[in-house]
């Protein structure tokens, strides 16, 4: 449409990345989607399977594939990581009994050679929830800091709001622009 006619005028083509979303069940991966494809976010059901969206932003067409959390899918997610540019990683930060199953995925999947040097954005979800833990003692509680193979983030946002999501994207912009460099 209308942008490829724009890009091809101005000479450089729209990068593509393809982003793999994963994080527990009802984490908000689904809802986090909708929001960054700008498209309604009242009604959400639970992922059977994955889902998978293209998304503009900041010049990037991002290919980004939501797969499910529960359980009996976990072990299909590393399936899906080879080719992968950069690992988003969503936590219900309301949902403190299930902090070390979600931390036991994170690592194993980190640890996953699919994912050597992928940088990986953590968003800490459901900020909006009075129960909610901040972000840096998620960061702390994952252990975020020793994770010295990657660039990492970890992000605060509220998926239903909006409120963070742009931030993170921002960060997966500049994340991007540093690999060109």
């Amino acid at each position: 449409g209308l942008l490829s006619v724009i890009q091809k005028l101005k000479g450089s083509p729209e990068q593509e990345l393809r982003i793999v979303l994963l994080g527990l069940d009802n984490a908000g991966k689904t809802t986090l989607l909708k929001r960054l494809a700008s498209e309604e976010v009242s009604t959400i059901t639970p992922t059977q399977g994955f889902n998978i969206k293209s998304v503009h932003s900041h010049g990037l067409k991002l290919n980004v594939w939501d797969i499910g959390g529960q359980r009996s899918i976990r072990p299909y997610w590393k399936k899906y990581l080879g080719s992968t540019d950069l690992l988003i990683y969503v936590i219900d930060s309301a949902d403190q009994k299930r902090f070390e199953e979600t931390g036991q995925e994170l690592a194993e999947l980190t640890e996953d050679e699919s994912l050597t040097g992928v940088p990986l954005l953590v968003f800490a979800n459901k900020q909006d929830l009075v129960t909610a833990a901040p972000a840096d003692e998620i960061a702390e509680g994952l252990n975020l800091h020793t994770y010295r193979d990657r660039e990492w983030q970890i992000q605060a946002c509220s998926a239903l709001s909006g409120e963070g999501v742009q931030d993170g994207m921002n960060w997966i912009s500049s994340q991007i622009m540093n690999r060109k460099k």
